[in-house]
């Protein structure tokens, strides 16, 4: 049985990590590396209170760890993005397939 959070990230990388791979998984063909990995050019910007990130609409305050130099760095360290110089971010095979825990809070898409 798989594992959930067997890396142990506190609750702002976690989140950070779940938006990451949801965006992740809506790019485009040409953003999909041969070793499996994901190239991220931009990130979501808020619209208010709110932020779209794939096919959902999220609250704008859990998207901050998108501009939290610590998060990233961590996910680096981690080996679950390539490097903590963002953008662009670059998913590793890892960092998308990471079990966080939180993937059942994007079950419904948005009609927003």
């Amino acid at each position: 049985m798989k594992r959930v959070n067997p890396l142990k990230l506190n609750k702002l990388q976690l989140r950070t990590l779940v938006l990451t791979q949801i965006i992740a998984r809506s790019q485009p063909d040409e953003s999909w590396n041969k070793d499996g990995s994901v190239t991220i050019l931009r990130l979501p910007h808020a619209h208010g209170d709110h932020v779209h990130v794939g096919e959902f609409v999220v609250n704008a305050a859990e998207i901050t760890g998108f501009n939290n130099r610590a998060v990233w760095t961590a996910l680096a360290r981690k080996g679950l993005v390539a490097d903590k110089t963002i953008p662009p971010i670059v998913l590793t095979r890892e960092g998308l397939d990471y079990d966080t825990g939180l993937g059942h809070h994007f079950l419904q898409k948005s009609d927003h």
